[in-house]
């Protein structure tokens, strides 16, 4: 019996995650007193006590709990930005390569991805890596996501019946060009600068697509949209979560449309590629509080238990 305390357990991803253990056997929740949950103090002591612990805070918190850790027993999963791009720390995404699996399975500090930045790894990892384009093509990245993304303001926001009716559209934001989780979108995808990133928070509960574009021109090798597409499945093949649809999803769509809530509530991603000899889309459809959090952090546990990776999700 593994014992696992959840810091942060009032948050979105916190209560996910303790709710994909309702059926677990194998797991013991270590539960803290509801008036003491920011004294660090008794955070120390249940992270000491635990044989897991998910970090699901601010930053700034998740860098304190790191440290009120002392038990070298302790492994930590977090699902904050502070460590994803910290070489010390396993980034949760096992199916990027084989290299990632098997850091994960062997660290006791693992940084789950954040969750445009999984959609957009999956898609820009394998074409650097594959030589595919250049670790400096100037990559423009667009993605809606579900409310639910936002945290607990925005969804009280969007829940409230007297809202703005702004929040009834599609809402561009990090107008800035300095969204939090641009570090590791360039730097797990191999790429020299960051993209040009245009988020969108929509008016629908959970789900989310990432796509980026790229222009056959400026590949380094030309390939046609069959032919990335082949390299794509082939790329994850033997995952159990991540799968690459037939060039124009024609195995998946029953319409020329990528609905982004599609996967809410599953752990899944699908990944489509379409377009022409010219210009080629790239996107990845999985649900921001699944694949891209909750689901990614249980993921990343069973692996570091060495049991099956979809256990409880």
């Amino acid at each position: 019996m593994y014992k696992v305390f959840i810091d942060g357990k009032e948050g979105t991803t916190g209560l996910k995650i303790y709710e994909r253990f309702a059926k677990r056997t194998d797991i013991e929740i270590l539960l803290i007193d509801e008036e003491k949950r920011k004294v660090p103090a008794e955070r120390a002591k249940m992270i000491n006590s635990s044989d897991y612990t998910f970090l699901c805070l601010p930053d700034s918190a998740s860098i304190e709990a790191v440290k009120l850790c002392t038990n070298p027993n302790v492994k930590i999963i977090d699902a904050s930005t502070a460590h994803r791009t910290n070489p010390d720390w396993a980034y949760g995404f096992p199916e990027l390569s084989a290299k990632h699996r098997k850091k994960i399975a062997s660290s006791k500090r693992v940084a789950v991805p954040g969750c445009y930045a999984s959609g957009f790894a999956s898609l820009v990892y394998p074409l650097v890596k594959n030589n595919i384009i250049s670790p400096d093509y100037p990559l423009v990245c667009h993605a809606v996501s579900g409310y639910s993304g936002a945290g607990k303001k925005a969804i009280e926001q969007y829940n409230s019946p007297e809202r703005n009716i702004e929040l009834d559209s599609p809402r561009l934001y990090a107008l800035t060009q300095e969204h939090k989780h641009l570090p590791e979108m360039a730097l797990i995808s191999g790429l020299k600068y960051k993209p040009i990133f245009n988020p969108y928070i929509c008016d629908y509960f959970s789900g989310m697509s990432v796509t980026v574009s790229i222009h056959t021109r400026l590949m380094q090798k030309k390939l046609t949209g069959e032919e990335l597409t082949s390299i794509f499945k082939e790329q994850y093949n033997s995952s159990k979560f991540v799968k690459c649809a037939d060039f124009m999803g024609q195995d998946i769509l029953s319409e020329n449309f990528i609905a982004a809530n599609t996967l809410a509530g599953t752990n899944n991603m699908q990944i489509f590629i379409c377009g022409n000899d010219e210009r080629l889309v790239l996107t990845s459809r999985f649900d921001n509080l699944g694949k891209g959090a909750s689901g990614a952090t249980v993921q990343c546990m069973n692996i570091m238990m060495a049991i099956d990776e979809g256990t409880g999700l």
